[in-house]
């Protein structure tokens, strides 16, 4: 596993713990939560799918989840829905109960994950070929990202819908075998902070950069410049599984009003990693940054 970079300035995060079925690493989940107000976890999908006997039992365990695993066409998206709810809610009943009693999941308008009874914690789920990570946090928002870390996308187009002009550059000036990795680190930070943000954020990830590997990692304005982000922290990881795992937190500490203004604020009041406020869902798109 590669160290996980620097997270400041804001929240510490660690490196994601793997939890392996109910038993093995949940204690540590539940210490660092406490201690750290965040903690990310990862887990393989195949160890989640419920092993039940009938479809009965498979919609007992799944509770309000049934409907939305009947609308799943595909079979595999329906075993990936279905291993990722058992994971969130034994997730639930760790930090939340104390590893007792059961936790139903409610979602938002933008289809958003919450814990029903637990509205001091934010999560966030993401899944990659067999993967899944989840982060929880106590300080306010949190979005969490997975992807194969040797995925080939360097090369086809899809940096320059991804990264700012001076990524592609910086890019450009890498060895041309830490490309793809480089590229493959910034989408996972960029879809990450997205879904901290939710689905309100207007502005495209061309828009707001990160500093290169091996440093803190922090954001830049589109030419490079540090923008100002004291209120969040971001992370980037490579498991020993070959995955990129990425992760963003919101302070809402930092911010006057604390996490109730944050919780309201979000569709509209907050401002993106660069320092510009993010529009509400009726306002104008942004155009470029000064």
């Amino acid at each position: 596993m590669t160290a996980a970079e620097s997270p400041r300035p804001g929240p510490p995060l660690g490196v994601p713990i793997e939890v392996v079925g109910e038993d093995r690493g949940w204690d540590r989940v539940r210490a660092e939560l406490r201690s750290a107000g965040s903690v990310l976890l990862h887990a393989r999908l195949a160890e989640w799918y419920p092993g039940v006997s009938s479809t009965a039992e498979l919609r007992s365990l799944l509770g309000d989840d049934w409907s939305c695993y009947l609308s799943l066409a595909h079979p595999d998206l329906r075993v990936q829905h279905a291993a990722s709810r058992m994971l969130l809610k034994h997730a639930a009943r760790v930090v939340c109960h104390d590893g007792r009693g059961s936790s139903e999941l409610g979602y938002g308008p933008t289809g958003r994950p919450y814990l029903r009874g637990c509205d001091e914690i934010d999560i966030s789920l993401s899944h990659a070929d067999g993967l899944m990570v989840v982060g929880l946090t106590t300080r306010g928002l949190i979005g969490v990202d997975v992807e194969r870390a040797d995925r080939q996308v360097y090369g086809k187009g899809l940096g320059r819908h991804i990264c700012t002009p001076y990524e592609l550059v910086t890019l450009s000036h890498l060895p041309e075998r830490e490309r793809n990795g480089s590229l493959i680190r910034l989408w996972t930070l960029k879809e990450a902070y997205s879904k901290a943000i939710g689905q309100a954020m207007k502005f495209r990830f061309t828009e707001f950069g990160f500093a290169p590997d091996g440093g803190p990692v922090r954001v830049q304005r589109p030419d490079g410049s540090l923008g100002d982000s004291d209120e969040w922290a971001f992370s980037s990881v490579v498991l020993d599984s070959g995955y990129r795992v990425s992760a963003a937190v919101f302070d809402a500490s930092a911010v006057r009003g604390g996490r109730e203004w944050a919780a309201v604020a979000a569709p509209g009041g907050l401002a993106d990693p660069t320092g510009r406020p993010i529009p509400r869902s009726d306002d104008p798109a942004p155009g470029p940054l000064p």
